[in-house]
């Protein structure tokens, strides 16, 4: 049965809105500390924010919620995902809470859930918990249900150094020059934090969080500014997060701007060189462009889709043995490593291969990207896309017509009302011809 709450990276909403008014807040709380307190007698979770303004407002509801079920509550105040799910893993948290909507705008918020192993819960844990919230959502919380949370952001010097450590035997990036676009985000402090503690010359933009302003035309999703401050500074890199930092995508000397899937090249060439790469696979998802997967082939290595989602990813990780893994917008797992994306410990390991095997446009020489589009169409409903005719048709057309040389990936997203519709093919006319036919027949089927 479909989850209604839970998408593909928790929960997401409107603060003021359903399903993050007061109530389904407070019993969005209580749901996880029972879970917990039904485990073990002691519960302690870890909760931590991103930089928006509903943040702090939201952290208390839910801990109102996790206080009824007895649990104890450590606030590290503005942390990333990946800072969250480390330190649970590290210092023996029950589970972990981030409240952010990653790369989305001010107005949304989001709820993530990281369990002790510093992973995302499990699926069926995460449909026990709605069923729970589900069943008392129509019930009004006790008059006090809002707690303090006085800030402890100590724990955050654990993560930086963690990340420190990861910096490869022989990477020393004294003197090297980086821009980081930090989207107003949760890597606001971190990020320029990190390299400074490693010897790097660090020019930070988007670093001024003001609640309201995080990835508001900056970070991850728009690494225009960031290509202008390369160039203008001469940096040897740059590199943009998103809002709670568990993505980034580069920008090279020249200017040219690198995503997840030339990153994924440039690890795995590195990887398999110093034979550290796994299992000859690199795992990436369904939106993994044909031509990463084309220059993987040229050293002999095998790119594994998954579906779209990190938590897709990773499963795929640990069922092939392999240890590097991603998506094209910028979450790199490093199983070594981490258990979850880093766009921090990514920056650090792009950086680390700049000072050590040359630029990053030489890092991904060869790779030669198909022309790929992503239309996003507002739906009113999520029926399975191939069960409604015409878009059927008009799939069937697509792939027929550009055979092995091309791709069409169809699906919806898992935190909001879109279906997207992804066309890859050696010729831009085809791109836009059958994107704009697809997206043409979801919109007359169920458009919102």
């Amino acid at each position: 049965m479909p989850k209604q709450l839970f998408g593909t990276d928790g929960i997401r909403g409107t603060p003021g809105h359903y399903p993050f008014d007061d109530a389904t807040l407070y019993w969005i709380g209580r749901a996880v500390g029972e879970y917990l307190r039904a485990a073990e007698p002691a519960p302690t979770v870890l909760l931590g924010v991103d930089t928006r303004e509903s943040g702090p407002y939201l952290a208390r509801r839910i801990a109102a919620g996790l206080a009824a079920a007895q649990v104890a509550i450590v606030y590290v105040g503005v942390v990333t995902t990946p800072g969250v799910a480390y330190l649970v893993r590290a210092q023996g948290f029950s589970a972990g809470m981030v409240i952010s909507a990653s790369h989305n705008p001010y107005t949304d918020n989001g709820i993530k859930l990281i369990a002790r192993t510093g992973m995302k819960f499990p699926d069926a844990v995460e449909e026990a918990l709605e069923q729970y919230i589900l069943a008392r959502q129509a019930q009004p919380p006790p008059p006090t249900a809002e707690a303090n949370l006085d800030a402890q952001p100590v724990l955050l010097r654990s993560y930086l150094e963690f990340l420190a450590h990861r910096l490869p035997a022989g990477a020393n990036l004294a003197g090297m020059k980086l821009v980081l676009d930090c989207a107003h985000g949760a890597a606001s402090a971190l990020g320029p934090e990190l390299f400074r503690m490693l010897g790097a010359e660090v020019v930070a933009i988007h670093n001024a969080p003001d609640g309201r302003n995080i990835n508001d035309g900056c970070g991850s999703l728009h690494p225009e500014t960031l290509r202008e401050a390369v160039r203008a500074t001469r940096a040897a890199l740059g590199a943009a997060f998103d809002g709670d930092a568990d993505r980034a995508v580069f920008v090279s000397a020249s200017g040219q701007v690198v995503n997840g899937d030339g990153t994924l090249l440039a690890l795995a060439r590195a990887m398999k060189a110093a034979g550290t790469l796994r299992s000859g696979v690199v795992v990436g998802t369904t939106m993994a462009n044909l031509g990463l997967e084309l220059a993987l082939a040229a050293e002999g290595l095998r790119l594994e889709r998954v579906p779209v989602g990190d938590r897709y990813v990773l499963e795929g990780m640990q069922r092939l043995g392999a240890n590097l893994g991603g998506e094209q917008s910028g979450h790199i797992i490093f199983l070594d490593d981490h258990t979850t994306g880093d766009g921090l410990l990514t920056a650090l390991k792009m950086a680390a291969l700049v000072v050590c095997r040359g630029s990053l446009d030489q890092l991904i020489a060869g790779l030669t990207i198909f022309p790929q589009t992503i239309l996003n169409v507002p739906v009113r409903a999520k029926p399975p896309l191939d069960s409604l005719p015409t878009v059927a048709r008009a799939l069937a057309e697509a792939e027929r017509a550009l055979g092995r040389r091309g791709r069409v990936v169809l699906r919806y997203s898992g935190t909001e009302p879109l279906a997207r519709v992804m066309v890859e093919a050696e010729r831009e006319a085809d791109v836009e011809r059958f994107s704009h036919a697809i997206a043409e027949a979801i919109r007359d089927a169920i458009g919102a």
